[in-house]
C-alpha cells in the first residue's frame, strides 16, 4: 500500500529583522535590513498510510503546527520533499483541499452570527457535495457528535465544547481522507474532551479516515493514536507505536502496599522504597522481568498485608521519561 502522506528530509526556515534591546535597539531593528533565520524544521523524515491515526508530538516551538501547515499547503518548505495524496501540497492546495479536512483548535472556520446548519449549507456549495450525500452525512455527524439541539442556534450563542464538535462535523461534511487536527480538545471540559476523542476513534477505525493530530493534552494521543511522532527543536525524535516507546523507557511500574498497622521500615530487593506513609507504603519496579508474585514472596506472611496496587506508568510520565533522557543524552556529549 504507498503512502498517503510522505515527508523526506522536510525543512523550513524563516527569516525575521534582527531585533537589539532597549529603545534604540529596537529603532535600529525598524530600520536595519538585518536578518536572523529561525529553522522550525529540521530535516524531518516520515511516511503515513492510509487509515493511520498519528499523534504529532512536542513541547511549544517545537514544530508542530508548522509541519501541519506544510503538509496542508498554506506553507512551502524550504528544503526537501513532501507528498501529501500524491502530490506537492503547496503547489495543489486548491486540488488537496477537496481531499482532505483541517480543524485548527484556535481558529474557526463557522460563520459567527449565523446558525450553525447554514454554515454547514455553505460548506456543501463550496465542496460541491450532493444532496443525498451531505443529508446523509450531516445525520450522521449530528448524532454521533450530539449536535441536534444546536444546530439552528447561532454559532456565537454556543460553547467552547459545542463549538468544537462543529467545527469537526464541518470539516468531515465532504468526506475528506485525511483530517488534520491542531489542538482540538484546547480548553474543552472533560465531558466535551471526552466526546470528542470518542468520535475521532470511531471516525478513524469505521470509515478509514487518516487523523494527525497534534496536542498537548497526552490523553488525546493514547485514546485516538496509537502511532506517535515524537519532535523537539524542530528535529524528530521518536516515530513507532506507544507501545513500543513504553517498551523503549523499560517498566517503571508503580506499586501500593497496604497493611493494617504501620509494619515498619520495609526495604525489598524487587522494588524501590519511594513513599512511606506508615501503614502504606509506595514502590518503584524499574526492573520488567520482576513480577507481583515475586514482591508478595519477599514481603512475607504475617505483616497484616491488606491490599495491593500494581499500576503502568501512564502516557505523561512515559514521555517526560523520554524528554528527560534526551535532555540527559544531549549534555552528555562533548
Amino acid at each position: 500500500m504507498s503512502a498517503i502522506i510522505t515527508a523526506r528530509e522536510v525543512e523550513k526556515t524563516f527569516r525575521q529583522r534582527k531585533r537589539r534591546p532597549g529603545l534604540f535597539g529596537a529603532l535600529h531593528s525598524l530600520f536595519s535590513r538585518e536578518v536572523t533565520e529561525v529553522r522550525a524544521v529540521a530535516g524531518v523524515s516520515f511516511a503515513m498510510q492510509p487509515g493511520e491515526a498519528v499523534g504529532y508530538l512536542g513541547p511549544n516551538g517545537a514544530g508542530k503546527s508548522t509541519m501541519i501547515k506544510m503538509m496542508t499547503g498554506i506553507l512551502t518548505p524550504s528544503a526537501g520533499t513532501l507528498s501529501v495524496l500524491g502530490r506537492e501540497p503547496h503547489a495543489n492546495r486548491m486540488r488537496n483541499a477537496v481531499e482532505i479536512g483541517v480543524v485548527f483548535g484556535q481558529r474557526s472556520q463557522l460563520w459567527w452570527d449565523l446558525p450553525v446548519r447554514d454554515s454547514f449549507e455553505l460548506s456543501r456549495h463550496i465542496y460541491d457535495i450532493t444532496p443525498a450525500r451531505f443529508a446523509e452525512n450531516l445525520a450522521f455527524l449530528a448524532d454521533m457528535l450530539d449536535m441536534g439541539p444546536y444546530l439552528d442556534r447561532p454559532v456565537r450563542q454556543l460553547s467552547l465544547g459545542q463549538r468544537m464538535r462543529a467545527e469537526i462535523a464541518m470539516a468531515l461534511l465532504h468526506d475528506p481522507k485525511i483530517l488534520f487536527l491542531d489542538e482540538p480538545t484546547i480548553g474543552l471540559d472533560v465531558v466535551a474532551k471526552d466526546a470528542v476523542r470518542k468520535f475521532l476513534a470511531r471516525i478513524n477505525r469505521e470509515r478509514g479516515t487518516t487523523i494527525i493530530l497534534t496536542t498537548h493534552d497526552l490523553v488525546d494521543i493514547e485514546e485516538i493514536c496509537p502511532r506517535l511522532i515524537m519532535v523537539d527543536d524542530g528535529k524528530l525524535l521518536f516515530d513507532g507505536e506507544l507501545t513500543r516507546l513504553r517498551a523503549t523507557l523499560g517498566s517503571r511500574r508503580r506499586l501500593t502496599l497496604e497493611f493494617d498497622t504501620d509494619p515498619g521500615p520495609l526495604a525489598l530487593t524487587t522494588a524501590t522504597l519511594t513513599t512511606d506513609l506508615g501503614a502504606a507504603k509506595h514502590y518503584l519496579l524499574e526492573r520488567e522481568e520482576t513480577s507481583l508474585l515475586d514482591v508478595l514472596n519477599e514481603v512475607g506472611r504475617g505483616r497484616g498485608l491488606k491490599d495491593v496496587k500494581l499500576e503502568e506508568p501512564d502516557i505523561e510520565e512515559v514521555i517526560r521519561t523520554f524528554y528527560q533522557n534526551k535532555a540527559l543524552s544531549a549534555e552528555a556529549r562533548p
